[in-house]
């Protein structure tokens, strides 16, 4: 029972805003001392050497490292404004040409915070600026921001891959037939608002330059990330090269752009590395912490009581699954998918393997659960991100209200993957 009681005093102290790793690992050291004694942290170096010896956690520093370069290139900016160029005469075309943007961002980035600030900075002024309805606006920026959890290189398929034990470039393959359709389900429905009230989603002015030049302009802007993104997935997929080597890839041909662009100096690329110190130091502060909190949570007998309870719920493998993704979205409301990638996932899978269910399918239910709890009001993070770069007529309702038609669009594909998985060939 203290394992139960140790988790939701850990719960606790994050809703109370307590750092995420200092809590995890001083609710364990406590806990565990409680429970076992310092003894049981004699383990600790042995789970600390095997998390400093993994090499699929290497492609995490590489792929941070690989969008901070893109981010500082002002890749979005170019790519909006050729997309915009090209889908801007039609109703909705702007909010069109954000969720591609966003969509090519996510495949170059996999960091959904830096998606969301750079469309939110870029994308919105824009929409603002032609009359576009703000709570549209607002939506699409989140959703396209969002979709950098469940398109490859995603930072949480590289995790959900080593907690379960999968091959990381199985999860990226998996991964790209359900962002593929979100992508058009998106693209769907601003169609549909801006046919059925085009005041929403106003066409942009008749430009006076060339067509021929226009396309020129969107195929310069487009290409290199694209061959980028090609390069590196391209390379997992075929089998050349392991995530690990590609997240290397990765980041050189984030240099070559950044060259490209103009955007090369010394001091890009050494607030790019400090950048992703930064945020790679926070992950793997997580990580200690929340291996801490595991172990403890295992000895005080706490994942036994919580296996117990789950292969009792009626229903057995859907009643389990299910639950599983109601309490992963209820989480996703209060703590990061790191953590709960970290903490919740591993006490998870051992019974969804109890039940026979795939690892793979599982892996890609909980990316796509945790995507819509960063949509999801009032805690979800995709929606503080847009807010603290939003200017000062766009309310918080209006962010709630916007992102609540994604997320049902979200929330059907998550079904269409419980109910019809073989349909993405899951």
């Amino acid at each position: 029972m203290s394992g139960i009681v140790m988790f939701a005093v850990a719960l606790l102290m994050l809703v109370l805003g307590f750092p995420v790793a200092f809590t995890f690992a001083g609710v364990a050291l406590a806990f565990g001392v409680w429970a076992e004694g310092f003894e049981l942290f004699a383990f600790m170096p042995y789970r600390l050497q095997s998390i400093m010896e993994n090499t699929i956690l290497m492609a995490i520093p590489l792929f941070i490292f690989m969008g901070v370069v893109l981010q500082k290139t002002k890749l979005a900016e170019k790519l909006l404004e050729a997309m915009a160029q090209l889908f801007g005469r039609v109703n909705g075309g702007v909010a069109i040409s954000t969720i591609l943007v966003g969509s090519l961002l996510a495949a170059s980035t996999g960091v959904v915070g830096a998606s969301v600030v750079a469309m939110g900075l870029i994308s919105l002024p824009c929409m603002l600026k032609y009359n576009y309805d703000k709570q549209l606006s607002c939506g699409t920026i989140c959703a396209s921001g969002t979709l950098g959890q469940i398109i490859p290189p995603s930072i949480i398929l590289i995790i959900l891959g080593d907690v379960l034990g999968l091959p990381v470039g199985d999860l990226f393959r998996a991964a790209v037939a359900p962002g593929v359709l979100l992508i058009a389900l998106y693209i769907g429905y601003i169609l549909f608002v801006s046919i059925k009230d085009p005041s929403k989603a106003p066409a942009l002015p008749l430009s006076d330059e060339n067509k021929f030049i226009q396309i020129k302009k969107a195929l310069s802007a487009i290409i290199p990330p694209l061959a980028l993104m090609f390069v590196v997935l391209g390379s997992i997929f075929t089998g050349i090269a392991t995530p690990t080597e590609s997240s290397a890839l990765g980041g050189i041909g984030a240099i070559l752009l950044a060259v490209v662009y103009g955007q090369f100096k010394p001091k890009m690329l050494w607030d790019s590395a400090k950048e992703t110190v930064t945020v790679t130091a926070m992950v793997f502060a997580i990580l200690i912490g929340a291996t801490a909190f595991s172990m403890a949570f295992s000895y005080s007998g706490g994942d036994m009581i919580l296996e117990e309870w789950l292969l009792k719920l009626p229903g057995e493998k859907w009643g389990f699954l299910i639950m599983t993704m109601l309490v992963v979205l209820v989480l996703g409301f209060f703590i990061d998918f790191v953590e709960i990638s970290f903490i919740i996932i591993p006490v998870l899978a051992p019974i969804a393997e109890t039940l026979g269910i795939s690892m793979l399918w599982f892996a890609i239910l909980i990316a796509m659960n945790l995507q819509t709890s960063f949509l999801t009001p009032p805690f979800g993070f995709s929606l503080f991100y847009l807010k603290g770069v939003a200017p000062p007529e766009i309310q918080t309702t209006d962010i709630y209200k916007g992102v609540m038609p994604f997320i049902a669009i979200q929330v059907s594909v998550l079904g269409l993957l419980l109910f019809k998985p073989e349909w993405f060939g899951l």
